[in-house]
Parts: C-alpha cells; sequence; structure tokens
C-alpha cells in the first residue's frame, strides 16, 4: 500500500515547486504596493489582480523548467522534470494553462491592463527562452516585476503617475542585483559585489521622495531592508560551502520589504500586509524551494 500511496504526494510536490510558491507572496506584495500607488480602489479588484498575476508567475515558472530540461538533466537533478515525476510534455500544458488564465483574469480590467498583461507575458516568455543563453538575463527578470508593478498600478482608480514608473524601477533594480546572484546557483561562479549598487536603489528613492513625518517612517523601514539583505548575504563572504540558494531565497523574501518602502506612509494595517507576506515568504521556503 505504501507504494502505491508515495507517487501521489511526489506528483503534487512537483508541481508546487515547479511553481516556486514559496514567491508568490512577493507577487501579492508587487500587487499590493502598486494597486496601493495606483490610488487603490475595491478589494475584489485587487484580488482579482492578485489571483491573476499569481496564475502568469506560475505558468511563467512551469515554462522557466520546461526551457531548463536539458540543463536542469545536468546540473539540476532534483528539478521535478529530469527525476521524471512530471513529463515534459504535462509541464508544457500546464505552464500554457496558467498564462492563459492569467490573461483572461487581468486583461479585461481595461485597456491600459490589457496591454501591459500582453506585454507581461511576453517579458516572461522570452525570459524563459533565453535565460541561459544571454548574461543581461537578470535584466529580463527585472523587466517582468517591473511590468508586474506598472499592471498592479493599472488596476488602481488613477493613470500610473511617475512615482509608480519610479517605484517599479528601483524595484527592478533590486531584482537585477539578486537574479545576478542566482545565476551562480548552478555554476558556483565567482560572485562580485556590483550587484549590492542597483539593490541599494529603493533606499535611494525612499530618500528623496518621502518628506516631513514619512521620512522617519521611510529611514527605520530603510534599515530594516539595510539590515535583512547584509544577513543574506552573509553566506557569501564564506569562502568554502557558499549556499547561493539561501542567499537568493532570503533576498526573494526580501522583495516584500521593498515593496513596503515604496509605500512608505500607508496605514498601519496595510504596512502589516507587507510584514505578513515577507513572514509566509520565509515560511513556505521551509517546504518548497524558491528557486
Amino acid at each position: 500500500m505504501t507504494g502505491v500511496s508515495e507517487p501521489k504526494p511526489s506528483y503534487l510536490r512537483a508541481l508546487l515547486v515547479l511553481g516556486r510558491v514559496s514567491n508568490l507572496p512577493t507577487v501579492w506584495s508587487n500587487c499590493l504596493a502598486g494597486w496601493w500607488l495606483g490610488r487603490g480602489g475595491e478589494y475584489i479588484t485587487l484580488l482579482q489582480l492578485m489571483v491573476g498575476a499569481s496564475a502568469l508567475y506560475i505558468g511563467g515558472m512551469y515554462l522557466n523548467d520546461a526551457c531548463d530540461a536539458d540543463f536542469d538533466r545536468q546540473h539540476r537533478q532534483e528539478r521535478p522534470i529530469p527525476r521524471g515525476v512530471i513529463s515534459l510534455a504535462q509541464v508544457w500544458v500546464l505552464g500554457t494553462m496558467w498564462l492563459l488564465l492569467g490573461i483572461g483574469l487581468l486583461a479585461p480590467h481595461s485597456g491600459k491592463s490589457a496591454i501591459l498583461t500582453l506585454l507581461l507575458v511576453g517579458a516572461i516568455l522570452l525570459y524563459d527562452a533565453v535565460h541561459k543563453l544571454v548574461a543581461f538575463s537578470p535584466v529580463l527578470m527585472a523587466l517582468c516585476r517591473f511590468l508586474l508593478f506598472l499592471l498592479a498600478a493599472s488596476f488602481g482608480q488613477f493613470e500610473i503617475d511617475g512615482l509608480v514608473i519610479w517605484s517599479g524601477l528601483v524595484l527592478a533594480g533590486y531584482i537585477v542585483g539578486l537574479s545576478y546572484i542566482a545565476r551562480r546557483e548552478s555554476t558556483q561562479g565567482v560572485i562580485g559585489f556590483w550587484p549590492l549598487l542597483p539593490m541599494a536603489a529603493p533606499l535611494v528613492l525612499a530618500y528623496i521622495v518621502n518628506a516631513g513625518p514619512h521620512r522617519d517612517n521611510a529611514r527605520l523601514l530603510s534599515l530594516v531592508l539595510i539590515l535583512w539583505v547584509l544577513k543574506s548575504l552573509k553566506p557569501l563572504w564564506r569562502a568554502a560551502h557558499r549556499n547561493i540558494g539561501q542567499v537568493v531565497s532570503h533576498l526573494l523574501a526580501g522583495i516584500c520589504l521593498v515593496d513596503l518602502l515604496a509605500v512608505a506612509d500607508v496605514p498601519r494595517e496595510i504596512g502589516l500586509l507587507f510584514l505578513g507576506f515577507f513572514g509566509l515568504s520565509l515560511l513556505f521556503q521551509r517546504y518548497i524551494p524558491a528557486t
């Protein structure tokens, strides 16, 4: 009986691992921050945004593994496709279905949302297809999050303004840094310290745009982000046995802190939501790998 029942949880876990579902709280955080900077609106609309964005993320991650199947057979044999838990054909079908679901939930909201949804899907597919082939793939990953941020703002009640664009750009800078480090996870290549520069972009913007009483909140949240990034990067300073996967996982959870810093003046209950997403991301990472 044991041998018969084991494949079912293994298949379910494969689906969760393929979708990198431990990172979904960071997607929800991006949605909440962008939606808030777009002046918010009905919470049912925010829920629709989060579900649709989650579908796009899961679909993109499925297709990421599908495109990386040959690479993973050589370098990451623990992934579900090389292990034979799920077939390559199934992953292609499921990934496509998730993307279509996301498009169906997001595109009908408005003309601007439809354009941004299609641009985001295009960026996801481009990243999946070429990220192992080009050196600038961290920029493509950052582009995906930038477009998601703009898409989230398009679900708000007002036009996408300069603050939304700049907040999306500094988020993209943070993503460039962590994606650069993530590229070394499989190859264990040399890691320079230049990624720290774009990762500091959210701190600069927070200082510029927050004045008066909001600056104190921005300073406190900036300090929290700095301490978390330094803690996350600490394993890279060890000469041997660098745990790059752990570094990247913690930096991914830090996306929620970057988003909170972007909306430093939010009411306390909204701020607690960002911290909740941060905690959920770390909790989920204990059971499902983030990379």
